[in-house]
Parts: C-alpha cells; sequence; structure tokens
C-alpha cells in the first residue's frame, strides 16, 4: 500500500507561525455549532415572518447549507478540532452534528482517517467519489436534477434498506428482523427529527419539520455536499506524488460561503496538509503560504462555477 506522500509543516513555518497555525481553541468549536444552528433557526424564522415563495427558496438553500455546516463540524470532530477535550469533541460531534443529519461520527472517523492516509492514491476509499470526471455538462446537469428532486437524498437514506429487503430471501433473514436492525442503525437520526417534530408541534409549526428541516435535507444538502466533493477532488491527479496537489483550495465568495462552502472548508489543500488544524486556523495557514510563495503549486481555483465548469467539460462522444 502506497501511503500518501506528507509535508513538515517546521519544513515551511516558523516555529512561532505554527503554533498560531495548529492551535486548537475550547470555544471557537463550540460557537461553530451554535452558530450553524442559530443560522438555521433564523432562516427557518424569515420565512415564518415573511412567508412567500422567495424567502422559502432562500431559507431551503441557508438550511441545506448548514446541514452541510453540521457535517463539516462533525468532519472537524472526526480530526479531534472541534474541542481540546475529546470527550467534549466526540460528544458535540456525534450528538449535535452527525445524528441531526444521519451520519455517525463514530462510523466516520476511521473511513475519513484512512482517507487521509492513502488521499489520491489507491486505497483511498474516497476515490470513487473524484472516479467519474470528468464529464459531460449532460451528465453533470442530470446529477444536480436528482439531488434537487429528492432522488439522491432517497437513494442513501433508503437505498440500503431496500436492498436488504430485497435480498431477504437469499440471505435467510426475515423483513422484521431488517427493518428493527434498521431502525437501531438510524436511532439517533430519528430521535432527532422525533424531537423536532414534538418541539415545532408545541409552538403550532409542525409543517415546519417538513418543510423546513427535511426538504432542505433532500434537496439542496445533497446539491451542496456534490459540489464540495467535486471543488475538493475532481481532477485531481490519481497517485499523485506532491502533498500540495493532493486536493483542491477553491475560493469562496461571502454568497459561496453562505451557500456552498460553510466554515472554511472550500481550504481542502491546506486541510489534506494540516489535517489536524482546527479548519478556522485554515485561513490563516493560506496567507502565510502565499506571503512565503507557496500557493503557486497548491492546486487552487477561483471560485466554485469554475470548477464546476471544468469538472464538466468532456465532450459528448461522437
Amino acid at each position: 500500500m502506497t501511503v500518501a506522500s506528507r509535508v513538515k509543516p517546521l519544513d515551511l513555518f516558523t516555529p512561532e507561525e505554527w503554533a498560531k497555525v495548529s492551535a486548537r481553541s475550547s470555544w471557537r468549536g463550540i460557537w461553530m455549532v451554535v452558530h450553524a444552528w442559530g443560522t438555521i433557526l433564523l432562516a427557518g424564522a424569515l420565512f415564518v415572518a415573511f412567508p412567500n415563495p422567495l424567502t422559502y427558496v432562500l431559507a431551503v438553500m441557508i438550511i441545506g447549507a448548514r446541514q452541510l455546516g453540521l457535517a463539516i463540524l462533525m468532519h472537524e470532530a472526526a480530526h479531534g478540532g472541534l474541542h481540546p477535550n475529546l470527550k467534549v469533541n466526540d460528544g458535540l460531534g456525534e450528538w449535535l452534528c452527525a445524528a441531526p443529519t444521519g451520519a455517525s461520527l463514530k462510523s466516520y472517523r476511521p473511513y475519513h482517517l484512512t482517507h487521509h492516509k492513502y488521499a489520491q492514491q489507491a486505497e483511498d476509499p474516497d476515490l470513487i467519489l473524484s472516479a467519474p470526471f470528468p464529464t459531460t455538462r449532460a451528465s453533470l446537469n442530470r446529477k444536480i436534477i436528482r439531488d434537487l428532486t429528492g432522488q439522491t437524498f432517497f437513494k442513501q437514506r433508503f437505498g440500503p434498506l431496500l436492498g436488504k429487503l430485497k435480498g431477504s430471501k437469499a440471505i435467510g433473514q426475515p423483513k422484521g428482523a431488517i427493518f428493527s436492525g434498521e431502525i437501531a442503525r438510524q436511532k439517533p437520526f430519528l430521535l432527532w427529527n422525533l424531537g423536532l417534530l414534538i418541539a415545532l408541534s408545541m409552538v403550532g409549526l409542525w409543517w415546519a419539520w417538513l418543510a423546513l428541516w427535511i426538504v432542505p435535507m433532500a434537496t439542496w444538502f445533497p446539491l451542496v455536499t456534490r459540489l464540495r466533493n467535486i471543488a475538493e477532488h475532481a481532477l485531481v491527479a490519481r497517485d499523485e506524488p506532491d502533498p500540495f496537489r493532493h486536493a483542491r483550495t477553491t475560493k469562496a465568495n461571502w454568497i459561496e460561503r453562505l451557500l456552498i462552502a460553510p466554515y472554511h472548508v472550500n481550504f481542502h489543500a491546506e486541510h489534506h496538509m494540516f489535517m489536524h488544524t482546527p479548519c478556522w486556523n485554515l485561513p490563516l495557514a493560506h496567507r502565510l503560504l502565499e506571503q512565503k510563495g507557496l500557493t503557486g503549486g497548491m492546486l487552487t481555483a477561483p471560485g466554485y462555477l469554475s470548477v464546476l465548469k471544468a469538472a464538466s467539460a468532456k465532450p459528448v462522444a461522437g
């Protein structure tokens, strides 16, 4: 197995600079989790206060992006970056970030650290996400339509269960046992959603659970997750030996940070080079590298639209 090449931070930074870049915080991660949930509540409140198609679409986009934000903060917890205390870090990551979006920090961490260990090498479990690119514009459009119409959500959320039910006879497992096993696996997610539904019903907004939580999760969240995956690793060379080019950093304006790339997720090249650096220090790492003239060899993009154009530039077969 070929382990991805690494950089030595002190070959790039002074000890003082690296101390700032790698510094952890007992409050920044907590603040980001509070910020994600606060943004979700404010976006929902915007539509409740001013109900019209424009505010609804905006609320769905903002909430879906912050659901991605929760996934990003779960990712931060997988690296131990949300809080210096591992129990606090894992508690925040599991119950306030992963569970509400149907993920599991416990399952995600070993998978994701394997991705870092073998980034862009044959053993990288995330290679399947970048393998289809470049693709045609029509193919990318079909993927976007599947995301926005809930097809991706349905496949990801119910596909495993339906597959098990379909093969229940072959494996000799009762359908009741399959259902109970799936409920047990999804228990944190189901409890979170039940809690949200009860809480909203108590204030007369039972419909908001579907309209302002499930709809964003079934539409905008899958789309921006796809955009994130494309921006990070699509068109990155397989077996790439240069650690500056294992992932892509995409410049993001304030609209992209609001609707596509929250919590500094766009600084993905820096994240792969310094994977235990807290996400809020990645912009600092980028600035220091830029000041030292080291970003010229880094894989970067001027914005998300430019990455999508490159990722969908495959000619249609004649």
